[in-house]
C-alpha cells in the first residue's frame, strides 16, 4: 500500500487535497491488481509534468485521472511546489571559498516554480532559505524570507562641509556627537518624552495592516535608533580621486569627512517579516524542509498585497531612521552637508527584464542598475566604497551589499581576542567607542578582492576609511 511518505518520495505535493487524490486512486489501482511499479512511475511521471493532462495514464487510467486534473491546475496557478527537471538559470561572482551550503541555497531557490533566474553576489554566505548576498527574481510573487528579516536595511553616507585635515582636532567634538546622538542595542528606544517625529509616521498604512497597527508604539520610539550585530555610525575620510557629477552627487576631487550609518528597519521591521513568512509557510506545507525559508505569497492574493505594502513603509522607515541619525549628529556638530548617497540592501523592487516584469529580491545585495549609487561598506577596519551601477542584467543590476562574513557570530567569540582587535584597529588609526569580537575586522572577507570580484557590476566613485567607530557592544 502506498502512504504519505511514499508519494512525496516520488514528488507529489504536500497539499492535503493532491494527496488524498493520489493515495485513493494509487491504492484503489493497487487493489484492483495495477502493478505497483508502473503505479509509482506513473505518479512519478505526473509529479514531473509540467502537463500532467498529457500523461499516459496506461492501466492507472481510471484511477489517476482526478489526480491528474487537480495537479495541472495546481501547475498553471503555481500554487504549489513543483520539482523542476533543472533549476532556472543562476550566476555566481562569489570565488571558490564562498560556504558551499550558500551555493545550495541558491540553487534551491531556483528550484522554485515562480523563479526567473538569480545571482549570487561576491559577499555571499549563508542565510535562511535565500544566501546573504543572493538575487532571485521571480513572477507575481513575494518571499518574505527572500527580503530578509530586517526589511530595508540600508546604508547612509552623509558628506560633510568639515575638511578632514580638521579631523584630528575636532575628535573630541566627533566622539561627544556618536555619544550623545546615536543609540545602539535590541529594544533600545527613546522614551516617551524624547520622541522623534518624522512624516513617516503618519503613513495610512500603520492603521490598515494589523502587525504594524500593534507596532505602530514601539517604531515610533524606536525611530533615530540603532540595532545589534553589524549595524554602526561612523565617522571617516572620504577619498574622491576624480569630480563626481552625478545627478544624485555633485563633488569635487579631494578628502572630505563623511558620516557612514548602517541600519534598518528596527523591532517593526522584524515583525513584519516573521508575520508574513508564518502566513506563507502556512500555505505552503508542500515545500520540502530544505525550502520552508523560501514560502511564497502571490503579488494578486491579499496576503501578498499587504506583505508589500508593509515592506514598502518599512523602506520609508529605514530611511527616515538614517535622516534622523545624521540629523541629529549634523545639528549637534552645527556643520552642513555637502551631498549623500543612500540605499536598501533587504528589499524587493519591481523590475523589467526582457519586457518581462519581475519581482527582484536583493537579500544583502545592493541595487546596481545603470547610473545608480549605492554604498557598499567593508568592516570597522576596512574600506568602503560610493559606487555607481552598470545595469549588468546577468546579476539583475545588483552587487554586493559589503564585504561578507567569512566568521560565525560564535567562532569569532571562541578564537579571537579584544586586544589583538584593538590594536588591529590602533595600528590603522581607526578609534572604537564601543563594539564586539563578533564585528571584527577578522571576520570578514578582503573587501579589495570583492571589489574586484564585481567590475562588471559597478565602477568606483570614492573611497570611505573609518576613523571613529560606534557599535552596539562593550564601551572602549
Amino acid at each position: 500500500m502506498f502512504n504519505a511518505n511514499n508519494l512525496y518520495q516520488l514528488g507529489i505535493p504536500r497539499d492535503r487535497e493532491i494527496v488524498g487524490l493520489a493515495l485513493k486512486g494509487a491504492n484503489k489501482a493497487l487493489s484492483d491488481g495495477v502493478n505497483g511499479t508502473d503505479i509509482a512511475a506513473i505518479l512519478e511521471e505526473l509529479s514531473l509534468s509540467e502537463h500532467p493532462l498529457e500523461v499516459d495514464l496506461g492501466n492507472a487510467l481510471g484511477y489517476l485521472s482526478d489526480l491528474a486534473a487537480k495537479l495541472s491546475e495546481a501547475r498553471k496557478s503555481h500554487r504549489l511546489f513543483f520539482e523542476r527537471k533543472s533549476p532556472v538559470l543562476w550566476k555566481s561572482w562569489a570565488d571558490d571559498g564562498v560556504e558551499s551550503s550558500a551555493v545550495q541555497q541558491m540553487i534551491n531557490a531556483c528550484r522554485l516554480p515562480i523563479s526567473f533566474g538569480g545571482a549570487l553576489m561576491p559577499d555571499a554566505h549563508t542565510g535562511y532559505g535565500l544566501p546573504i548576498g543572493g538575487v532571485l527574481a521571480v513572477e507575481n510573487a513575494v518571499i518574505p524570507y527572500a527580503v530578509g528579516v530586517d526589511i530595508a536595511c540600508r546604508m547612509r553616507i552623509s558628506i560633510l562641509d568639515i575638511p578632514y585635515e580638521e579631523y584630528d582636532q575636532r575628535k573630541q567634538n566627533l566622539t561627544d556627537a556618536l555619544e550623545s546622538q546615536t543609540m545602539f542595542g535590541v529594544g533600545v528606544h527613546f522614551d516617551k518624552n524624547n520622541r522623534l517625529d518624522h512624516k513617516v509616521m503618519e503613513h495610512h498604512s500603520w492603521n490598515e495592516i494589523h502587525v504594524l497597527k500593534e507596532f505602530f508604539q514601539k517604531a515610533h520610539s524606536q525611530l533615530g535608533t540603532s540595532g545589534s550585530g553589524n549595524h554602526f555610525v561612523e565617522f571617516g575620510k572620504l577619498a574622491v580621486d576624480r569630480d563626481i557629477d552625478e545627478p544624485g552627487l555633485k563633488i569635487k576631487a579631494g578628502t572630505y569627512l563623511a558620516l557612514l550609518s548602517h541600519s534598518g528597519s528596527r523591532g517593526a521591521g522584524e515583525a513584519v517579516a516573521k508575520y508574513y513568512s508564518s502566513v506563507a509557510m502556512s500555505y505552503h506545507h508542500e515545500l520540502p524542509q530544505e525550502l520552508k525559508h523560501l514560502a511564497w505569497l502571490y503579488m494578486d492574493s491579499v496576503e501578498g498585497q499587504e506583505y508589500w505594502e508593509a515592506m514598502q513603509l518599512m523602506g520609508l522607515y529605514a530611511s527616515a531612521n538614517h535622516e534622523l541619525i545624521h540629523k541629529r549628529i549634523i545639528d549637534y556638530l552645527g556643520c552642513s552637508t555637502l551631498g549623500y548617497v543612500e540605499n536598501h540592501h533587504n528589499f524587493a523592487w519591481k523590475e523589467m527584464y526582457d519586457n518581462k516584469e519581475l519581482i527582484i529580491h536583493r537579500k544583502g545585495a545592493t541595487p546596481a542598475g545603470l547610473g545608480v549609487l549605492g554604498v557598499i561598506p567593508g568592516s570597522m577596519g576596512t574600506s568602503g566604497f560610493i559606487v555607481r551601477g552598470k545595469g549588468n542584467p546577468d546579476s539583475f543590476s545588483s552587487c554586493s551589499h559589503g564585504a561578507g562574513r567569512l566568521m560565525s557570530r560564535k567562532a569569532a567569540f571562541k578564537t579571537l581576542n579584544q586586544e589583538n582587535m584593538l590594536q588591529l584597529l590602533g595600528d590603522k588609526g581607526i578609534t572604537l567607542l564601543s563594539g564586539e569580537l563578533d564585528e571584527s575586522p577578522e571576520v570578514y572577507k578582503d573587501i579589495e578582492k570583492v571589489m574586484t570580484s564585481q567590475h562588471d557590476l559597478v565602477d568606483i566613485l570614492a573611497r570611505f576609511d573609518p576613523r571613529l567607530v560606534k557599535m552596539s557592544g562593550k564601551k572602549f
